[in-house]
């Protein structure tokens, strides 16, 4: 593949990713949670039609092998879900800014567990980056006397959840199809004991929101698959700036379109947040340059 071609794939993943709040805003009239269970249910339905195509039909080999990766799996779909859950909740109830502020966030957590968890050796321009971070946080605190919880558990809880997934050797969509595939009967139990759940009424399924809650499947699965395509004909240093391009997005998107509110006090740890992103960006250009790269790209 070009890599213009890989460049515009990625590029298209991204404003995916980016211009979600927009599809999630046009069902806020359902609930977070119900909103969660149709992502699960319609993503496991679509990744099951993915994988019947799927190139390397042993995938499954590792889960028979060593039954506790199906448990990890199962984890990590609880942890994806309630990072999903949370998000939209985020979006839906006007703290987008929030929101954007955790995926800022999210790389410079995945470095520091990364150093705790796998016991990667951080380099000292990564550490300044995590400590401005965190100097960026302390300044929300002090200015504005409110701990950003919303950002720090998105960035914290998707951070964990690619450490985990780390030991699991499966692929990306065969485990993203394994996580939704053991989840499908939590959501469907959700559903069952849940009675004034909208899915259950006849208004939903006359409704066009039934179409647009099935639309989460693809809107789940197609950016990851045109992301992990890019990712193998990109450089690192190219992917790790594009990451940052959802995120920006939706601040844009909660401050020009959705009109949120942002206060200085605010402005503030945003833009010692990206300066710790620079810092961190600029590490990983020259570590790259130099042959210290990370492995950020993974096989589908």
């Amino acid at each position: 593949m070009l890599q213009s071609k890989a460049f515009l794939l990625a590029i298209i993943a991204y404003l995916i990713w980016g211009l979600s709040p927009v599809y999630f805003k046009s069902i806020a009239s359902l609930p977070a949670s119900e909103i969660i269970v149709h992502r699960i249910i319609w993503s496991a339905f679509f990744c099951a039609i993915f994988i019947f195509f799927y190139k390397e039909r042993q995938w499954w080999k590792p889960l028979f092998k060593q039954p506790k990766y199906l448990f990890i799996l199962f984890f990590t779909g609880l942890m994806l879900s309630a990072n999903w859950l949370l998000y939209v909740w985020a979006i839906n109830h006007h703290y987008m800014l929030e929101a954007s502020l955790g995926y800022y966030i999210n790389p410079l957590l995945s470095v520091l567990l990364g150093t705790f968890v796998l016991k990667e050796r951080m380099r000292k321009l990564q550490w300044c980056a995590v400590g401005l971070a965190f100097i960026g946080v302390l300044i929300q605190i002090l200015l504005m006397g409110q701990l950003p919880w919303i950002s720090l558990v998105l960035a914290f809880s998707f951070a964990l959840y690619g450490i985990i997934r780390k030991v699991v050797p499966i692929k990306v969509l065969p485990g993203m199809a394994v996580e939704t595939w053991t989840l499908v009967p939590v959501s469907l139990l959700w559903l069952w004991f849940n009675p004034t759940a909208m899915t259950l009424t006849t208004y939903f399924w006359s409704s066009q929101l039934i179409w647009l809650c099935i639309l989460a499947g693809p809107l789940t699965l197609v950016p990851l698959i045109l992301f992990n395509l890019a990712a193998k004909h990109l450089p690192y240093s190219t992917i790790g700036f594009l990451q940052y391009m959802s995120p920006t997005l939706v601040f844009l998107l909660a401050i020009f379109y959705f009109n949120e509110p942002i206060v200085i006090e605010k402005l503030v740890t945003f833009g010692v947040i990206w300066l710790a992103l620079c810092m961190f960006s600029f590490d990983s250009y020259v570590s790259k340059k130099h042959g210290k790269s990370n492995d950020c790209e993974e096989d589908i």
